[in-house]
């Protein structure tokens, strides 16, 4: 029997057509949707957005400055230049205006791709048996563990006696840098608390919801705090609320 739910298997659907997954991850996708009717019909209308993307984007000419700059005046052939230009220009305008189409509908919004990130993080997590990388409720032991490993001192509580105890630490990596990533408990659900510096300025806390999962984020002290969990919105913003509190 295939291990992955509807939840996680659509999660991943977008890399698994991309082929960004690891071949164990591809292969239990690809069994779930040989099984599973609905998740199939997801891959399918995926793919075709991606196709009706590519073949229906409107073609632009490339402006003059921009051809003339890659193609330059002293080139010692114009004449078969000018053929490869009449040639490659017009696939060259579609895939890069496609290209745009699907970030614009991929990323509404600039925080979009670390939002995103940090869900296939989460769901990676529960995958397999990589929680944690340091197991453990004493802040005094999973605090020191991140030290010679991040360019940055991640801040760690526990906050067991509010109902979210601590379980440990590992390292992740979003937006093409080394993260930390706490885990906390919650009435046997796990958040994941993903904690990466920022040089820009504070920002409050929002709530969304993606792919099923719920996300609360915000900036603050130059660190960015993402976390991600099933439980329900108002209890990862409670603790959200204690992180900010305790940082």
């Amino acid at each position: 029997m295939n291990e992955l739910d509807c939840t996680v298997c659509q999660t991943l659907i977008q890399g698994y057509l991309d082929k960004e997954l690891d071949p164990p991850t591809t292969t239990k996708v690809a069994g779930h949707l040989a099984e599973c009717a609905a998740c199939a019909h997801v891959h399918d209308q995926a793919k075709l957005l991606v196709t009706g993307v590519k073949q229906s984007a409107l073609y632009y000419r490339a402006p003059a400055s921009l051809a003339a700059s890659v193609f330059p005046a002293e080139s010692p052939k114009p004449g078969f230049i000018e053929r490869w230009r009449s040639w490659f220009a017009p696939a060259f305008s579609v895939a890069t205006l496609a290209l745009a189409v699907m970030l614009f509908v991929a990323t509404p919004g600039s925080e979009q791709p670390l939002m995103d990130e940090a869900v296939s993080s989460h769901v990676r997590s529960l995958m397999g048996e990589h929680l944690n990388d340091v197991v453990s409720s004493d802040r005094h032991t999973v605090k020191p563990w991140f030290t010679g490993k991040l360019d940055f001192s991640p801040p760690v509580f526990d906050y067991k006696e509010q109902g979210f105890p601590l379980l440990g630490g590992r390292l992740d990596y979003l937006q093409h840098q080394t993260t930390a990533a706490l885990s906390y408990g919650r009435n046997k659900h796990i958040i994941n608390v993903f904690i990466l510096p920022t040089t820009e300025a504070d920002k409050p806390a929002q709530s969304e919801s993606i792919r099923g999962f719920n996300v609360v984020s915000w900036q603050q002290g130059h660190m960015r705090y993402v976390l991600v969990s099933d439980v329900e919105k108002s209890e990862l913003e409670v603790l959200g609320q204690l992180l900010k509190n305790g940082a």
